[in-house]
């Protein structure tokens, strides 16, 4: 490690860890006590109920960040500059050990309360492979891509912490052979691997993309669960509805956006320019790397994807200041779904559909099996870091497992 990299006086931050003291991440977490806001450090979590905050305690008083995230960035600056002091200076050590908790003795929850959740389809090489797919790659990008982050409005009720089980679900789809849809069992279920951005302070009427950027309070693992064989049936006039309903997964650690400030990058270069309201003021991506793990039941991991954050052609300040520009008032706990995050090589896409290419180049998992699209007992794990020297700034793992879909009502069948 670098003399001047600054660490703590608990030794597992110090190292190989997701979350040293350049982190400091955020959750929500129940070690049988009851829930509680808290914040990791190597492997134990603080838990910051217990801290005496003054003025400020009732920001810390209920099991999730909203009033916290709300209060804005200054109180966002204070707390993470005294957390910093309390876990680097040994002289801090007797008083704050107490309210260590082992992250391997707690059960992790939703960090913060879902207000909206937004999806967007920000990633040029994913909308590029989906679009060539169904069009063919001289009409892969509607005519609107490369001037407007498209996305729809998602379910905030779908959002669940990592860890948490997924059904697959059922609903209309439609064969290339069949006259007439039929009520089915996802038969194309897969995954998405995206970033979640989480606003923190509302917005009041249309913003820039530098006021969108100071909005936002961090950024989460984000698995956009989608029934593709469900959303060719229903996707037109108006996108995906159901398809995509079933669960958005996100990491139990939000890791605060001054974090990632070292790790600040471009988005690319632009085929043609973008209108003023979307212009940045500077580095608005971050170098973040990232992966996919899929474990069949009771087998062995295989890293199907390899990409980074840094492949997005919008970043999550232009999304936000987008939303904004029709009037549309953003809240403390709306969150943005990056997209896909797809890479140019066949290695870094970021879904199914693209690694198996619809279908018709099955995937070869270390286990021995193939996979097109996931089948239930299927574990899928995403993991993210920024690597900065000397330590990483990560987001903990982003898992779920595929459940069978519920057996059918009687009243639903034929």
């Amino acid at each position: 490690m670098s003399d001047k990299l600054l660490t703590s006086w608990l030794e597992s931050a110090n190292g190989d860890t997701d979350f040293p003291i350049q982190n400091l991440p955020y959750g929500v977490f129940d070690d049988g006590k009851g829930p509680r806001v808290g914040v990791a450090i190597g492997d134990q979590i603080i838990d910051v109920t217990a801290i005496d905050h003054g003025q400020d305690a009732a920001l810390f008083a209920v099991p999730a960040w909203n009033l916290f995230m709300a209060a804005g960035s200054d109180v966002w600056s204070s707390f993470r500059a005294r957390l910093t002091s309390l876990l680097s200076e040994e002289s801090h050590r007797a008083a704050i050990e107490p309210h260590l908790v082992p992250q391997a003795d707690a059960r992790m929850l939703l960090p913060f309360i879902v207000a909206e959740y937004t999806d967007f389809y920000a990633a040029k090489n994913h909308a590029f492979n989906v679009g060539s797919m169904f069009r063919g790659p001289e009409n892969a990008l509607p005519p609107n891509w490369l001037s407007i982050p498209i996305g729809y409005n998602g379910r905030a009720s779908s959002v669940v912490v990592s860890g948490t089980d997924v059904t697959r679900p059922w609903g209309q789809v439609k064969g290339p052979n069949d006259d007439l849809p039929r009520f089915a069992k996802c038969a194309r279920f897969d995954l998405e691997l995206e970033m979640g951005a989480i606003v923190g302070t509302p917005s009041n009427g249309m913003v820039s993309v530098a006021e969108a950027d100071e909005m936002i309070f961090g950024y989460v693992l984000l698995n956009d669960w989608s029934a593709r064989d469900i959303q060719a049936w229903e996707y037109q006039p108006l996108g995906p509805f159901q398809s995509k309903a079933t669960a958005t997964t996100i990491s139990p650690w939000i890791v605060p956006k001054a974090a990632l400030e070292p790790f600040r990058t471009s988005t690319p270069e632009r085929e043609r320019d973008l209108l003023p309201y979307l212009s940045e003021p500077g580095p608005m991506l971050y170098d973040i790397e990232l992966e996919v793990g899929l474990a069949p039941e009771g087998k062995a991991e295989s890293i199907i994807s390899r990409t980074n954050y840094s492949q997005m052609y919008y970043s999550a300040a232009q999304q936000l200041a987008h939303h904004t520009s029709s009037g549309c008032v953003m809240r403390t706990g709306d969150m943005l779904g990056s997209g896909t995050i797809s890479g140019e090589s066949k290695e870094s896409r970021g879904s199914l559909l693209e690694l198996s290419w619809g279908g018709k180049e099955p995937l070869k998992l270390a286990s021995g099996d193939e996979r097109s699209f996931l089948e239930d007992g299927d574990v899928l794990t995403l993991r993210g870091a920024a690597k900065g020297d000397g330590y990483r700034v990560g987001f903990g793992e982003c898992t779920g497992k595929v459940l069978p879909a519920i057996d059918l009502p009687d009243w639903a069948q034929d």
